[in-house]
């Protein structure tokens, strides 16, 4: 029989930083990742630190908005506004003159609405009060690499052996990409288990144009474990991935070459 080449079955990005993204077919990948990827994040004025769904005790609704752009970013031009939409299903646009008044008021927090500079910029996570945690309910505070909205690395990759090996390890639980907000998911057919362990230090082409070097897992958080949309609040997800993989869960990766990707794009590992 035939062996199956890793494909790319999916992209991601988040225009706003913690609010729910947009699932896409292709995507350009620069320097600093999926084009348009966190291109805004909201700052809690009374702390100076980026609104993140790392710490719910203060921002326990975020991941009810959704953000998406008014148009396609594309290389060169300013990033485009973005639409945000709101629980009761309101809309607003980045560039409306009442935005950060009007989310503001919703999140119950006063926030404005930024984009990325040279300012090192700060955000809160939560460690929940899990035993299978070090320092657990506890609140940290981390720095984002200069000039992003990230809490880490640019660009997080996942694959559907991964989630499937997670599924069969607690099979009550809904185990789905989304849960875990990667930039690109990849198909890699036979292969069985937490594969991406294997990647670290390696480098991964995807179609002609992008190579990226494979540089860590991803940790998980909290975020894993909470309600979005039809999926509801799960602790299981972050102990079952600290139990069975010492809490990674995908892994991080830098770009070498960026281009474009699309699905059905063939990924090798060189």
């Amino acid at each position: 029989m035939r062996r199956l080449l890793p494909k790319l079955v999916s992209t991601w990005r988040y225009p706003v930083k913690s609010m729910m993204g947009e699932e896409m077919n292709a995507a350009t990948i620069t320097e600093k990742g999926v084009l348009g990827d966190r291109a805004y994040a909201l700052m809690d004025t009374s702390t100076g630190k980026l609104a993140n769904a790392k710490h719910p005790q203060k921002w326990p609704t975020i991941y009810e908005y959704r953000a998406s752009f008014t148009e396609p970013p594309a290389l060169g031009h300013p990033t485009p506004p973005v639409r945000f939409t709101f629980p009761d299903g309101s809309t607003r646009i980045s560039t409306d003159s009442d935005v950060n008044d009007r989310l503001s008021a919703s999140l119950k927090r006063t926030v404005r609405l930024m984009t990325p500079s040279k300012q090192a910029v700060q955000f809160e996570g939560y460690i929940p009060d899990m035993e299978e945690l070090a320092n657990k309910n506890s609140v940290f505070t981390g720095t984002s690499p200069e000039g992003t909205f990230f809490d880490i690395s640019m660009l997080h990759i996942l694959t559907t052996s991964t989630i499937n090996h997670l599924r069969s390890i607690i099979p009550g639980s809904r185990v789905e990409v989304r849960r875990f907000r990667p930039n690109i998911v990849i198909d890699a057919h036979d292969e069985e288990g937490f594969v991406e362990n294997k990647w670290v230090g390696r480098t991964l082409r995807i179609g002609n144009q992008v190579r990226l070097q494979i540089v860590q897992p991803t940790l998980r958080c909290v975020m894993t474990t909470l309600p979005q949309g039809d999926l509801p609040r799960d602790p299981d997800i972050l102990r079952s991935a600290v139990t069975y993989n010492n809490g990674g869960i995908g892994v991080y990766a830098r770009v070498l070459e960026g281009g474009h990707i699309q699905r059905g794009d063939t990924v090798e590992l060189e």
